[in-house]
């Protein structure tokens, strides 16, 4: 059963600063959502709200898996990531004295998935080679792509039901870039996850994209009902494809 993800009426923000004001995304059952924005707008703190990082001033997240809505606000980070929940967070936050093999075993940390950890890292392995390759290497010691890998087979470990991306193409070169993204659609389609993907590469992110949203300063610009319906906006046009 497919899980979904609602977002009603967020405001966040550090302190007295608001970083978020009135943001509703809804991303449905099996669906690949992205957030696009530049830097600074607030793609990072609304993925930090859904897994509890922060906490919102006000509004709701509704999480549905397996039949039950969970309200993400009322629980910690701890519960959120239990459900089945798993993000690959900006910069892909390894840990780089550790090995490959390592820093995907710390990512079966929710009970499901401790209870199917070596077939889960098996399965892992088949799908990205290069880990299995490089399974005693230290993670600090991989190329930018590597890493990426790594990040995203880290949490694949915990069998999640909802993945949600944050800026995968950071730091990458266009090829990777390309590959990372194509990977992320591998992986939705195969375990039929539910996708929420933080980016500002448009022309990468709209590629595997259902639908998707343009945060600005904080509020919601543009919402497409479809890839097609992205592309044409004007507003797009102007400050993404430079059209």
């Amino acid at each position: 059963m497919a899980s979904s993800l609602l977002l009603e009426g967020i405001h966040a923000g550090y302190g007295a600063v608001r970083v978020i004001e009135d943001v509703s995304v809804a991303v449905g059952a099996g669906e690949t959502v992205v957030l696009l924005g530049t830097n600074g707008n607030g793609k990072s703190t609304l993925m930090k709200c859904i897994m509890g990082l922060v906490r919102p001033a006000a509004g709701r997240i509704l999480a549905q898996i397996e039949g039950r809505s969970h309200d993400l606000t009322q629980l910690s980070t701890e519960q959120i990531v239990d459900l089945g929940i798993a993000l690959v967070p900006e910069g892909r936050r390894l840990f780089p004295k550790l090995t490959v093999e390592e820093n995907l075993l710390l990512g079966a940390f929710r009970r499901a998935a401790r209870a199917e950890l070596r077939r889960n890292l098996e399965g892992c392995f088949a799908t990205f080679p290069r880990l299995a390759e490089r399974r005693g290497q230290l993670a600090g010691s991989m190329s930018g792509g590597e890493q990426q890998m790594l990040a995203l087979g880290r949490a694949l470990m915990l069998a999640p039901k909802i993945l949600l991306v944050d800026e995968p193409s950071v730091g990458l070169a266009p090829l990777l870039v390309s590959r990372t993204i194509d990977a992320i659609k591998e992986l939705k389609e195969k375990l039929q996850l539910t996708v929420l993907m933080a980016e500002q590469n448009f022309t990468q992110a709209v590629r595997i994209a259902d639908r998707g949203y343009v945060i600005v300063h904080g509020r919601i610009a543009v919402e497409g009902r479809s890839a097609e319906e992205l592309n044409n906006n004007d507003l797009i046009k102007k400050f993404y494809l430079g059209l």
